[in-house]
């Protein structure tokens, strides 16, 4: 089994032990630096990572092959990747950028093919002078959104 392997091996069996925990990316450079992004249900806290962090490195030899490891959660500012991501987040306001346009939506629903989101804005009135303010829904495949970012609100 090569060094590769054994890392994802090992990564697979702390998530199995974290069932609440998922893999964002796992990474490892020419120079065996190993650098896993983790997310969670409920977040990710320190202790998390330094469980995952602890079973790999407990159970690699730095005689056989030396490493570096960095575990970490994706950031705030990080853009979502997984199903799993989306569905954490219902309810909370996204920027997402499609092919054809950059927007901000309140994530109403995940499903495993697209997301629905919903926005308002003010457009001029059909009948009349003056705006209006118009409530937008709309379903996205997975496969249109260049990038989605959960918006911070303070």
């Amino acid at each position: 089994m090569g060094f590769k392997e054994k890392v994802e091996q090992l990564l697979n069996q702390a998530i199995g032990e974290n069932p609440h925990l998922f893999l964002i990316d796992l990474t490892i450079t020419d120079s065996n630096k190993i650098i896993v992004t983790l997310d969670g249900d409920n977040g990710v806290q320190l202790q998390d990572c330094v469980n995952v962090s602890r079973v790999i490195e407990n159970n690699l030899d730095r005689e056989e092959q030396d490493f570096a490891l960095e575990v970490a959660s994706a950031g705030v500012a990080a853009p979502l990747k997984l199903v799993r991501q989306y569905k954490k987040n219902i309810g909370r306001t996204l920027k997402i950028k499609t092919k054809e346009k950059t927007f901000e939506a309140e994530l109403i629903d995940a499903s495993e093919k697209n997301i629905t989101v919903e926005w308002s804005s003010r457009e001029p009135k059909k009948i009349g002078k003056g705006k209006e303010t118009v409530l937008h829904n709309e379903k996205i495949p997975y496969g249109d959104i260049v990038e989605a970012v959960v918006t911070i609100i303070f």
